[in-house]
């Protein structure tokens, strides 16, 4: 049973995305789509459960075990960040089909069902792989989706960013797989659980240029500083949904790749100077860059690059509470940042523009999608009470309990960068949402469709889709607030899980069975 729950995270999509091709209805696709991506996060929750009070769930695939076959490990970490990102994706599946992204023309429905399944697939491998080379199948998988959900129906502009999203990302699977064989040819294996022990049997030289190669390759995924230059030109030009989730979810892939392996593969005491640094780089330029932009989805994409930088300074820290920030800063993140660009979209069909300058000339788009964007914008900001000020305040917490210059420096970066948050969020805000719009969720849909069929008077099926499209971003900014509600028992959570990081003796038998860690 358990084997079976490890493995439907990955082949429910994948299979779901082979049945949407084989000529169903539109109809039957859209119902096929959404009873996987409810049956994933269901899953995943359950994997959760066995994770948490039984220690890693483990399945060697054909019953060969690592480093002969394909492992698949399911701990608190990856159970964890698996459950959050499934259940946004289905959000914003339901956001897609409101608005009509995955049902405007027929070519679009049978090109954006089975590339958003297989992109979810290529998420659950990512977080459940126990080797290198299968995270780096993981991130191939992402790829070949996300560059068709980037271009479908794409005008000369998003294929232009599509191509440069597409060269980025494979040179950095270039050095991905230079990587995976440098590693292999060093230690004989790629399976995680045994990489640990042996790399650390390597010369100093080697381990240490091994250890900068694998950031580097994760940075660009992740889109540090500065390795993110592809990030703010490639995900503005696609519609909100497509934005939505790649923002939620793909950098936050690369996020959890470093944490990853970092702590199992090069495990440190104290805090890592030279990711501190990025860190710190990380947050300042980042949010410099939002400041400065006149587009709403540029600005939300270089606000998304500036916090990254917080998830590193917990990874920086390198211990208990420093991770435990990280991962309550992940899981805040990946909602918040669905939430956001989801409320914006919303504002974006009615006004026709992601200027802020010409949003500015069109009335508000109602008091519920004001709301939408409000919340999710001051969590982000770290204002009270919201989820993004519990994981800020865990990692400044950690800061000043590991002391030393490098962690101050990293606290008052986080403090500039939430206040300059709160400035452009303030911005976005007084231009595009504030005024006295009609308040009424009939009238917030009537305004959507209207706006999106470019006609007086919504049809009924425009204000279906609409009312869907306002569900959706109410639930994902919903869950949001939940995990500020329930932040005690996700820090549990997550307090256990950093702690099985930074003691990963349970994970290496798990996988390899007792006495066969090295």
């Amino acid at each position: 049973m358990t084997q079976a729950l490890l493995a439907l995270p990955v082949l429910l999509p994948a299979v779901g995305a082979g049945l949407t091709l084989i000529g169903l209805s539109r109809r039957a696709v859209r119902v096929l789509s959404t009873v996987v991506l409810t049956l994933v996060p269901a899953d995943a929750l359950a994997l959760l459960v066995l994770a948490d009070t039984r220690g890693p769930q483990v399945l060697h695939a054909g019953g060969w075990r690592a480093p002969l076959g394909v492992t698949l490990v399911a701990d608190r970490l990856s159970a964890l960040l698996l459950t959050v990102s499934t259940l946004v994706t289905l959000a914003v599946l339901l956001f897609a089909m409101g608005q009509g992204t995955a049902e405007e023309r027929r070519r679009t429905v049978a090109v954006f069902h089975p590339a958003y399944l297989v992109l979810v697939t290529g998420v659950s491998l990512a977080f459940l792989t126990g080797d290198l080379f299968n995270l780096f199948v993981a991130f191939e998988v992402m790829l070949a989706a996300s560059y068709v959900l980037i271009t479908v129906d794409a005008d000369e502009n998003r294929t232009r960013a599509g191509m440069t999203y597409t060269i980025v990302s494979l040179t950095s699977s270039v050095l991905f797989i230079t990587l995976i064989a440098l590693v292999y040819a060093a230690t004989g294996t790629v399976a995680l659980a045994q990489l640990g022990p042996r790399l650390a049997d390597l010369s100093d030289g080697l381990r240490g240029t091994l250890a900068l190669l694998l950031l580097v390759v994760l940075g660009i995924k992740a889109a540090i500083i500065p390795l993110h230059l592809w990030l703010p030109d490639s995900y503005p030009t696609a519609p909100a949904p497509i934005t939505a989730v790649f923002a939620a979810l793909l950098t936050k892939v690369g996020v959890y790749a470093v944490l990853r392996t970092e702590t199992l593969l090069f495990p440190r005491d104290g805090v890592w100077t030279l990711l501190a640094c990025a860190a710190i780089i990380t947050m300042i330029v980042g949010i410099l860059g939002a400041i400065a932009q006149d587009d709403v989805n540029r600005l939300l994409s270089f606000t998304l690059v500036s916090h990254i930088g917080f998830m590193l300074f917990g990874i920086a820290l390198f211990d208990v509470q420093g991770l435990t920030g990280t991962i309550l800063y992940v899981i805040h993140h990946i909602v918040v940042q669905a939430g956001l660009f989801l409320a914006v979209g919303l504002a974006v069909i009615r006004t026709g523009t992601a200027s802020l300058p010409r949003m500015a000339k069109w009335p508000p788009p109602g008091v519920l999608v004001a709301v939408l964007f409000a919340v999710p914008a001051l969590s982000l900001s770290g204002v009270p009470p919201f989820s993004g000020f519990v994981a800020k305040l865990a990692l400044l917490r950690a800061g000043v309990a590991q002391g030393g210059t490098a962690a101050y420096a990293l606290a008052a970066a986080a403090l500039l960068t939430s206040l300059l948050t709160l400035y452009a969020m303030t911005r976005v805000w007084t231009t595009a949402f504030a005024g006295q719009p009609r308040n009424t969720v009939r009238g917030a849909a009537d305004g959507i469709a209207a706006s999106a069929a470019e006609a007086p008077e919504p049809r009924p099926g425009g204000v279906r889709g609409a009312r869907l499209m306002l569900a959706s971003t109410a639930g994902t900014v919903l869950t949001g607030v939940a995990v500020a509600v329930f932040a005690g028992p996700l820090a549990g959570i997550g307090e256990r899980a950093a702690g099985d990081l930074l003691r990963p003796g349970a994970y290496r038998s798990a996988v390899l069975g007792e006495g066969e860690h090295g």
